[in-house]
């Protein structure tokens, strides 16, 4: 290794590449580079060549692609194998019409053209010569991408250290990489910012071992990783390179970033049958509630943006509720995107969505309580339900995923969700995600706990790999053996009738009225229903009809509603109840109850702020 010149700086360039979302910076990036100048003398590039392909092909294009998964990696996957070319083409029409149906796909041929063209001329434009690192960041769909740049790279000759870190490069994945593909020469395992500034520090001839976390050609991370534990320390992300870039490729400003936000790192549930999305944390950290409101001002006035993004798998409740109830004061109208447990509290929706919570993804997974339980979730049924419920009455967006064919789901799971369905046809209708094998999760550590027989590499990578290189990797989705077929079958009608769920909110269109929402009269209720398959619907609920319903707007034990309505006997509440499950205004779990019904009045006031 040349000795450095202790008079410049230590440069390294990292590098994200498509299919990042070309409407928002990399976190990742912004993060490293901010840490690394803060920590050594050092100069740090960041890029973000994915916005350079969106101005290439069109940014509806390349959101398309982005947004359909395996098909951004069959695009790279001829650049990279090209003897993969036929099997990458079918992979990528495949994945491209099961997100966008029968709209018009684009042709293979012409994107992988436009795709090499673009990287060989954005590559062009960078002199590395200086350069001591180039890191790529490598998350979903970026693999391939990143390989494919790589190389290009190491044709140059004589060029910088090419180091590999995120979270498709955790554990055994990571050393597999560094096994099969010369032209990567480290592997960052795990959180990137005190191994990275290892890594730096070496090459820059400060230290004379590598960092234990750096994966080498003949060395193996060591486990587990120096993280940071206190995420308050750590420095501001630099977004301004990305926004350079984006003035330059589009001066007329088609679209406003939105900016990514990290509040916590892992999940503090993190228990999930099928989750691998914490394989490269160690333990659950938060930022304070004060030190995430000053980022957000200070990154308001600084890029002139108002839309955020949380990157965490799971908000930290308490201080979330600080964050919000202090945004919730505030004069900016910022608006969040954030993932959160389906345990959150009523009250606690309400000072999110006046906080400017406007978008949230729930781990739904599933509408049978017994199948929760299998996947670990640590909530019920009633519960998933309740919060669908609670955020369109607080105006909050929920977007959320049923998972079907779970592993040793039972008919009677199928019939009980079938059955569910129908309660909550009010609400916003939930996507459907078919069960895959992920690297590293409980089921894929234990498979036979999970009815599974036997692991093999997903179809999809075995179309885009050769065989023998795919024989030495570890990848992040696998293939399994062990009822998948009966599964498929079994969940058909769930399919179908999901598929009926999202025609009937299809057909209200942008209606300002809940489709189960209620009118208070003091002494009565008015409630209005509308079906799947006929003119909407009018109860009245009168005296203690009204006071139970509405107490029962949040979940409720049946000796909970006989304590506050002494009068009332178990087995009138019991023909109450019953009367309202027929016509679906109110659901039932064992003992728990939830009156279904939204305030309408309430529910317009908030979607009119």
């Amino acid at each position: 290794m040349p000795a450095a010149d202790p008079s410049t700086p230590f440069r390294a360039t990292l590098i994200s590449m498509p299919w990042a979302m070309f409407n928002r910076p990399s976190l990742q990036l912004a993060a490293l580079k901010a840490y690394l100048e803060r920590e050594m003398d050092a100069e740090i590039t960041t890029c973000h060549p994915y916005l350079d392909l969106a101005a290439a092909i069109g940014c509806d294009t390349y959101r398309r692609i982005s947004e359909a998964g395996w098909a951004g990696e069959a695009l790279f996957a001829p650049l990279v194998f090209p003897e993969r070319h036929q099997q990458a083409a079918r992979v990528f029409r495949r994945s491209l019409k099961k997100t966008t149906g029968d709209r018009q796909i684009p042709d293979f041929e012409n994107l992988v053209r436009s795709i090499d063209e673009t990287c060989r001329h954005w590559l062009a434009g960078h002199d590395f010569s200086k350069c001591r690192l180039i890191g790529f960041s490598v998350c979903f769909n970026q693999l391939l991408p990143s390989l494919y740049l790589a190389g290009l790279i190491g044709e140059r000759g004589n060029g910088p250290a090419i180091v590999f870190g995120g979270s498709s490069c955790a554990g055994r994945i990571g050393q597999s990489l560094l096994r099969q593909f010369p032209r990567i020469d480290y592997v960052i395992d795990g959180e990137g910012e005190r191994p990275l500034l290892g890594l730096c520090v070496y090459l820059d001839g400060q230290s004379g071992s590598l960092p234990e976390q750096v994966g080498g050609r003949n060395m193996v991370p060591a486990a587990p990783c120096p993280q940071i534990e206190d995420l308050n320390l750590l420095p501001l992300p630099d977004f301004a390179p990305y926004f350079a870039r984006m003035a330059t490729l589009f001066p007329a400003l088609p679209f406003i970033p939105v900016l990514p936000l990290e509040f916590s790192r892992g999940c503090w549930w993190n228990r999930c049958a099928f989750c691998n999305l914490n394989l490269q944390w160690q333990g659950y950290r938060r930022k304070c509630a004060e030190r995430l409101h000053a980022e957000v001002e200070t990154l308001v006035r600084r890029h002139q943006c108002l839309d955020f993004t949380f990157t965490d798998n799971a908000l930290p409740q308490g201080q979330a509720n600080l964050f919000f109830r202090r945004l919730g004061e505030s004069v900016e109208d910022c608006r969040f995107f954030a993932e959160i447990r389906g345990t959150t509290r009523p009250e606690q929706l309400e000072t999110y969505s006046k906080g400017g919570l406007k978008t949230i993804q729930v781990g739904i997974e599933a509408l049978s309580t017994s199948l929760l339980r299998k996947m670990v979730k640590g909530v019920t049924a009633i519960e998933n339900i309740a919060m669908m419920k609670f955020s369109l009455a607080c105006g909050i967006r929920l977007e959320g995923n049923l998972i079907l064919a779970f592993p040793g789901s039972t008919v009677e799971e199928v019939r009980e969700t079938m059955e569910h369905l129908d309660f909550v046809l009010p609400f916003r209708p939930l996507a459907t995600a078919v069960f895959f094998l992920g690297h590293g999760s409980p089921v894929h550590r234990s498979p036979g706990d999970y009815g599974i027989s036997g692991v093999s590499p997903h179809k999809n990578n075995r179309a885009l790999f050769p065989p023998g290189v795919l024989d030495g990797l570890e990848m992040l989705a696998m293939d399994y053996r062990g009822g998948q077929t009966a599964q498929r079958h079994l969940w058909r009608p769930v399919i179908g009738k999901i598929a009926l769920w999202r025609r009937f909110h299809e057909g209200r269109g942008e209606s300002g009225q809940p489709a189960l929402g209620y009118r208070d009269g003091g002494s009565f209720l008015i409630i209005r229903q509308e079906l799947a398959d006929g003119p909407p619907l009018q109860h009245r609920l009168r005296g203690l009809s009204r006071e139970i319903y509405l107490f029962c707007g949040r979940i409720r034990t049946k000796a909970e509603v006989l304590r506050q309505f002494p009068p009332l006997s178990t087995a009138d509440l019991d023909r109450f109840l019953a009367e309202l499950r027929q016509k679906l205004l109110l659901f039932q779990e064992g003992e728990q109850v939830l009156a279904l019904a939204i305030h309408q009045s309430s529910r317009q006031t908030r979607q009119d702020r």
